[in-house]
């Protein structure tokens, strides 16, 4: 037995699952997971002390790479400094300000600790701003674990759910209303049956946690003229896309001003963190100065907030133009190797991408919601990742994942995928 294995034996004895988030498992793969030690640039380095070249990047966040030099330099002064001090601190100033000044439609942030929180945070904000209890969101975007979005479709009229989890009360799915994507008829049916009664539709404008399903502009655009309409709040979810496909997100490339956005990965540039952000009539409805209450002990933590802003600072329209190219020389690789590989064995695969993001599917039809994806993914997908692996190139465990290019993906990286792909 290696040392991944044994670790994991271990794990399981310790922890529900041998892990601290489902993704991580290798649910349904023919291999244990790997226990990473240590990461440079593109690079992880398991418990074995095999490299692998690192297309997941932690789901997200680095997307300048790991470890890189000058998030390194601020975060090791920021230790120096303290940790943690349940207090009011400069830093996150620093990077509320870094924000507000760079997002035209935002006037203010309330800073927590992960994505998920975010969420939880914007819902209440949303229901509290507009005095209503119920909240639409889409069949195929990811929210975060809060019990109001661990919601599926349910059977009969428009918006009917149920929880996809146990644990969750019957009442708190009642006023989750589900729609499949692309479905503006779906949405103004849910007005018309809760006349009133909605007080936001939340959504990924770019959803990328059940595979990348890239929305069509009239949709979205006519999101934002449904909930303007009808008094309720547009909340885009940009945990994922929020930095990653640009400095204003998914928001400023689609020209789609949302009345609240969440931010999460990439502004703590690898840290724990999660945000709100909006205008400030929206935004004054949080505690201290509004009845809408939220709090956190490790919320703005100092480390978090020096090393987002030492990762947005090197955000330039170079880096992303950089980043964008990489992706698409990656892309071609991969196709390559796709079709060429043992035959043709993987060859009804593509490659979807969109900015730094990419997917692999086994159909080079257009997916715009979950019902569109093939059937059978995972066991489709289970050789795939299995012989990547192998080949030292790590790619989420998981099929419905998308994968992230960073900085760190350079000419030397590229040349390194091509000798373990075609070796």
């Amino acid at each position: 037995m290696d040392k991944n294995a044994e670790l994991f034996e271990l794990s399981k004895k310790l922890v529900p699952g041998g892990v601290h988030s489902p993704v991580r498992s290798f649910k349904g793969l023919p291999m244990s997971p790997r226990f990473f030690t240590s990461s440079k640039g593109a690079y992880l380095y398991d418990i074995e002390d095999k490299s692998y070249i690192d297309f997941c990047m932690s789901f997200g966040p680095l997307v300048l790479g790991h470890k890189d030099h000058d998030v390194e330099k601020e975060l090791v002064l920021a230790l120096e400094r303290g940790w943690t001090y349940g207090a009011c601190e400069p830093y996150s100033l620093e990077l509320a300000k870094f924000l507000v000044e760079k997002i035209s439609f935002i006037d203010q942030v309330r800073f927590v600790n992960s994505g998920t929180e975010a969420v939880m945070t914007a819902l209440r904000l949303a229901r509290g701003a507009t005095g209503r209890n119920k909240i639409i969101k889409f069949n195929g975007c990811y929210h975060g674990h809060t019990d109001a979005m661990l919601i599926k479709a349910g059977s009969g009229l428009a918006g009917t759910s149920e929880a996809s989890s146990k644990g969750i009360p019957p009442g708190v799915a009642a006023d989750t209303l589900i729609v499949e994507l692309g479905d503006l008829e779906g949405v103004k049916a849910c007005f018309k049956q809760y006349e009133k009664q909605i007080a936001a539709i939340i959504i990924e404008p770019l959803p990328a946690n059940n595979g990348l399903l890239i929305q069509d502009l009239e949709f979205l655009k006519g999101l934002r003229e449904i909930t303007k309409e009808n008094q309720s709040l547009l909340i885009f979810d940009e945990v994922i896309s929020g930095f990653r496909v640009g400095i204003g997100g998914m928001s400023e490339r689609l020209g789609i001003t949302p009345d609240l956005v969440t931010y999460g990965k990439v502004i703590g540039g690898g840290l724990p963190v999660g945000a709100v952000a909006g205008p400030k009539h929206i935004m004054e409805n949080l505690a201290p100065v509004g009845e809408v209450y939220q709090a956190g002990t490790l919320s703005a933590n100092p480390l978090a907030m020096v090393g987002g802003l030492a990762t947005l600072r090197k955000l330039t329209p170079a880096a992303y133009e950089e980043m964008n190219s990489a992706t698409e020389k990656i892309k071609e690789l991969f196709e390559k190797w796709l079709a060429e590989y043992n035959n043709g064995q993987f060859s009804n695969y593509k490659i979807k991408t969109y900015s730094s993001l990419f997917w692999f599917v086994p159909t080079d039809k257009e997916i715009k919601n979950i019902k569109e994806i093939p059937t059978g993914l995972g066991e489709q997908f289970a050789p795939l990742f299995s012989e990547l692996l192998s080949r030292g190139i790590y790619i989420s465990p998981n099929a419905y994942e998308v994968g992230f290019i960073s900085m760190a993906h350079n000419s030397d990286v590229i040349s390194k995928l091509k000798k373990r792909l075609f070796d």
